[in-house]
């Protein structure tokens, strides 16, 4: 159902593309993406990214560090519709110790119009939710 597409290099980051079409189910009844499924789209993108950098995110979970949402920004540009294809574009904005940035543009696929833009802020937790360093391995993985 997911299509996902090679990573793109860009000046401070790599891209990462994950395009798929619009599902019937994430519309309201005129056929244009309720709003929340968005938010969707990006966890989406993200975990793509960050299989294909070589792990995930169950991988830390199952060794004690999550990574709770701290802030969620979206701009919504224009709406996509049932049936388009869409392209969530994620690259990392910025990592410190204990908090990941990552950077969004969903666009649609076939005329590349931006749909919306935003940013994700994730924070390193353990199980009991207090906030951890991301271990040095990650950490070097997704330095932009």
């Amino acid at each position: 159902m997911r299509n996902q597409e090679s990573a793109i290099s860009n000046r401070q980051s790599a891209i990462f593309e994950t395009t798929f079409y619009v599902r019937f189910a994430e519309t309201d009844l005129m056929g244009i993406v309720h709003h929340s499924q968005y938010v969707v789209w990006l966890e989406e993108g993200r975990s793509d990214l960050m299989r294909r950098k070589g792990f995930t995110f169950d991988q830390w979970e199952r060794v004690g560090i999550g990574f709770a949402v701290n802030e969620l920004n979206l701009r919504y540009h224009a709406p996509a519709r049932y049936g388009e294809r869409v392209t969530v574009r994620t690259r990392v904005e910025s990592l410190r110790s204990r908090q990941i940035v990552f950077g969004y543009e969903i666009v649609n696929a076939d005329s590349r119009q931006p749909l919306v833009t935003g940013t994700v802020k994730l924070i390193a937790v353990d199980r009991q939710n207090q906030v951890r360093t991301i271990p040095l391995e990650v950490q070097r993985i997704l330095t932009p």
